[in-house]
């Protein structure tokens, strides 16, 4: 049975630049079968198909099938290593949520997936979940449930090994605090999630999101546009690298930056870094650039 999965994977692979609606029918009939828990192929062909399955559905904009997905795989998670379980749920909800589809069931398939994590007593799975959901309440401006929820996230974190996750969270209040308006205690945040870094590798995505934060904090407190501008090119760069659509607000910021100190950047739109990113919003990019050359803020 594992090596006809073998195959069956291999072809729903072979299919995925040419029919991807067949290669997903494949990865349906995998994920569905059941396994003998003892047969190890057999269980790793079912989870690479069902992360290969997941982010099919992500990029097909199947947000509905791709919650349904995260729930059915439930009782397969106990055939595998808690650590692969966790990498698992984490991969399929993150998929699930950056589709931004707006399903109105973000909230409450977390809820969902946090109870699970508690009812298997996963505490590392279920920390990670309720980052994630601090995350998305402050997206739907639920900024009270955020700084509630983040706050005793963080007293658990701090006494934990995991620092990448604290630095979020530190990060995530700090962006609530900014968002209510309460900047003492937003550079706060920002110092400390700046201080955790510091001792630890971040990845790019993580790295480019405080490098923004810092240059938000930086133009909205201090009016330090120099200092910001420096944050916001380290922001570009980082997310550009993995191509996140968050590149094009990072140069957005860079370019009002060069408005507010008066100085001017020749050619900023036709940089190959800048134009790299533009895609679609290429004219609306260029048009930046212009004002910035010409001082005219009304252009953003």
């Amino acid at each position: 049975m594992a090596a006809a999965a073998v195959v069956e994977f291999q072809r729903a692979q072979s299919l995925l630049s040419t029919d991807r609606e067949a290669s997903i029918d494949i990865l349906h009939s995998i994920v569905k079968r059941d396994i003998q828990e003892n047969d190890e192929e057999a269980v790793q062909v079912k989870e690479q198909s069902i992360l290969e399955l997941g982010s099919l559905l992500a990029k097909t904009g199947q947000a509905a099938e791709l919650g349904g997905l995260l729930k059915y795989v439930r009782p397969f998670l106990n055939s595998i290593s808690k650590a692969k379980a966790a990498r698992l749920v984490r991969s399929l909800l993150d998929l699930f949520l950056d589709m931004e589809a707006a399903t109105g069931q973000e909230v409450e398939l977390c809820l969902e997936c946090i109870e699970w994590a508690k009812s298997e007593k996963r505490t590392f799975l279920r920390q990670a979940l309720e980052a994630r959901l601090v995350s998305l309440y402050f997206d739907t401006k639920r900024y009270q449930e955020a700084l509630h929820l983040g706050s005793q996230l963080l007293r658990e974190l701090k006494k934990m090994d995991d620092k990448a996750l604290l630095v979020e969270v530190q990060l995530l209040e700090s962006k609530t605090y900014h968002a209510l308006s309460n900047l003492p205690k937003a550079r706060a945040a920002l110092t400390s999630a700046r201080t955790t870094a510091n001792a630890i590798y971040c990845p790019p995505k993580l790295q480019a999101t405080l490098d923004m934060q810092s240059g938000i904090i930086h133009a909205a407190e201090e009016k330090d546009w120099k200092t910001a501008y420096s944050y916001f090119y380290e922001a570009f760069e980082g997310y550009d690298s993995i191509d996140s659509p968050k590149a094009i607000t990072s140069l957005k910021y860079m370019l009002l930056c060069k408005i507010m100190l008066n100085t001017r950047c020749p050619g900023f739109g036709e940089r190959e870094a800048c134009t790299s990113v533009c895609g679609e919003a290429d004219r609306s990019i260029k048009m930046c650039g212009s004002g910035q050359q010409e001082q005219i803020t009304g252009r953003f």
